[in-house]
């Protein structure tokens, strides 16, 4: 069964940072607190902000509004404090390219002690242009595990592609291994063609009970939701000896 309202609505009235709406939420349950955290895209007339809220249950929210000021998008919290630090990943957009950022903070609403965490690549890679979170980091026994989107221009406009990084568990400024390809990208016609051409976005994902199995949910071409289902096994795998990763698109609803 699908609502037939959103689950977070806008509410420009208290929160003028949401005048223009709310996108992109990426979800992680925090079992500190045994509730979820949604980190949000919040648009106002200053541009895209961190918004974050928390929920038990999906119907009601406690927002705590802006957490990084325009303009800034594409966050997430990790689902536990790193030395006693809760740590958010984001991208500010206006810091000269588009690189994903580590923050902290010891209240969840002041942040500091920001650091880049990973870099656009330079030259013709995939990730040249800009890069961004897709969703939460995954923690594993060999690191933080991130799916990360690329953006290459070309003359036709732009290509969205995915990507995978490792980062340390104690220290996730610190990147253990990078892959040098994507591991996803469009191929279907609902892929290529949309709202917004040749992209594949995902925000969010499901793990089953072994750990390992995954269901990743993505926005195909701005137009249609879709998942694809893969191994967490098999991405660290590719990581370490660059086999590709299997990643089974099963979902396209348009």
């Amino acid at each position: 069964m699908i609502d037939d309202q959103p689950t977070l609505m806008p509410d420009p009235d208290r929160y003028p940072e949401e005048l223009w709406g709310v996108e992109d939420p990426r979800v992680t349950y925090i079992p500190e607190m045994e509730q979820y955290a949604v980190v949000y895209t919040a648009y106002s007339r200053g541009g895209p902000g961190v918004a974050l809220a928390f929920t038990r249950d999906f119907v009601n929210f406690e927002r705590y509004g802006l957490i990084m000021q325009p303009e800034d998008k594409d966050a997430a919290l990790f689902p536990r404090r790193i030395n006693g630090q809760w740590a958010l990943i984001h991208r500010p957009v206006n810091e000269g390219r588009g690189n994903m950022w580590l923050s902290y903070s010891s209240d969840l609403q002041q942040w500091g002690s920001h650091k880049p965490m990973l870099q656009a690549r330079l030259g013709g890679w995939w990730d040249a242009n800009k890069i961004g979170l897709c969703a939460p980091p995954i923690e594993t026994s060999e690191g933080w595990l991130v799916i990360y989107h690329g953006i290459r221009q070309n003359a036709a406009g732009s290509i969205y592609r995915l990507g995978l990084a490792l980062f340390d568990l104690d220290d996730p400024v610190q990147c253990i291994k990078r892959g040098d390809e994507w591991v996803f990208s469009p191929q279907e016609p609902y892929e290529f063609r949309g709202d917004v051409d040749n992209v594949v976005f995902p925000c969010g994902f499901t793990l089953a009970p072994d750990g390992d199995a995954l269901t990743m949910y993505y926005g195909a071409a701005d137009t249609s939701i879709c998942a694809a289902t893969g191994s967490v096994k098999e991405m660290l795998a590719w990581l370490s000896d660059t086999t590709p990763p299997h990643l089974h698109r099963r979902v396209s609803d348009r």
